[in-house]
């Protein structure tokens, strides 16, 4: 199997041994579903699938980002207990996702689960010369990371803008050089807290994943989530992963392209979301799923509602073609070749026209029973 790998720029041969470990980021449950989660995790859905279909067994893990300033806030603004907000929105994300035909990840661990091992990991940092504390506050200082920007190969100025525009705070005066992150902070008035040798806080977004990766999973093999979490997200767990480790936090980074509605990329601050469970009302959920397949993994992509139309079709066209195994050694060759499942559908298409499909498809995680 090749997949690009977003540190390489390149697609390159995966040399793998089983378990495959693999750790996609989930969701901060402030929110529903959209169509944005959708295609990152039907997408490491068919690579899980694709890979125990070549006799790998794998160990995945999926996130939970249960505390963070996202989620604070807008318990704040619906004046109810933040973990009561996550638990609400992690039951609507898992029945959607379960919908859409997700394997279970192995595990799903939330952050507020790991505090022991987040404070273990700063430690571990602050004591090797990896961090410091400033202003009340503790972060990571990039100056002494020889790995910080290799994986989004972003230069500096590229970085602090994209810092700022996704709450790193480069502006924070407490830091030695604004793209130093935080690790451990003071928890506001009506926070949740946590005792630590710091100082009572929480931790920051993300030595969050980190510890949770190596806690889950020891190491990684396939690392990803969607491409805006490249910068700052991924760069920063990879450089204070390898700082705690003294070795390479992951093998090979994937990352999704970005869906975007009229032009505009989908985000829960524009507000301009199509969320999953709206469109089970009205639609299948494998229409929906063949609908978020339709495009190449890597690419940027608008959602339209003629996707749905077009999928409802295919859908019955391969219904109709019944039972049988047609396609399915092309569409292996296919995911072989960097998850290329618009092309696997493609051949899903010729085939019916002349027997059964449904394992071809059942590998894309659809069902046509």
């Amino acid at each position: 199997m090749k997949l690009y790998d977003t540190a390489s720029q390149a697609v390159v041969d995966l040399e793998l041994e089983s378990p495959v470990r693999i750790y996609c980021c989930g969701i901060t449950p402030y929110d529903a579903a959209h169509l944005g989660h959708a295609a990152v995790y039907v997408t490491f859905d068919v690579l899980v699938r694709r890979l125990r279909d070549a006799g790998f067994q794998t160990k995945c893990v999926r996130n939970v980002t249960d505390v963070d300033d996202d989620i604070l806030r807008r318990s704040r603004e619906l004046r109810v207990h933040y973990l009561d907000l996550a638990a609400e929105e992690m039951a609507r994300f898992d029945k959607d996702m379960t919908a859409l035909g997700l394997l279970a990840p192995d595990s799903e661990p939330r952050a507020t689960s790991a505090i022991p091992k987040i404070l273990d990991v700063i430690d571990v940092l602050y004591k090797s010369g990896y961090a410091y504390e400033s202003g009340g506050s503790v972060y990571f200082d990039i100056s002494k990371s020889q790995r910080f920007g290799s994986l989004g190969k972003l230069d500096r100025e590229e970085m602090i803008e994209l810092a700022r525009e996704r709450g790193g705070h480069p502006e924070d005066l407490a830091k030695r050089d604004p793209l130093d992150f935080v690790l451990w902070q003071p928890s506001s008035g009506g926070e949740p807290s946590w005792d630590s040798r710091f100082g009572p806080g929480r931790p920051g977004w993300h030595v969050e994943c980190t510890a949770l990766a190596i806690r889950e999973l020891g190491g990684v093999d396939i690392h990803g989530g969607g491409k805006d979490l490249i910068f700052p997200h991924h760069e920063a767990e990879a450089a204070q992963g390898e700082a705690y480790t003294g070795t390479t936090f992951c093998s090979y980074w994937v990352h999704t392209g970005l869906v975007g509605l009229g032009g505009t990329k989908m985000s829960k601050s524009l507000g301009n979301l199509v969320f999953v469970h709206d469109l089970l009302e009205n639609w299948s959920a494998q229409v929906i799923r063949l609908a978020v397949m339709s495009h190449h993994y890597r690419e940027d992509w608008d959602w339209t509602d003629d996707l749905l139309k077009a999928a409802a079709e295919r859908f019955e066209r391969w219904s109709r073609a019944g039972k049988g195994d047609r396609g399915l050694d092309a569409v292996r060759g296919c995911l072989d070749d960097d998850l290329d499942i618009p092309t696997a559908i493609a051949e899903i298409d010729a085939a019916a026209s002349s027997g059964g499909v449904s394992a071809a498809a059942a590998l894309l995680g659809v069902s046509l029973a």
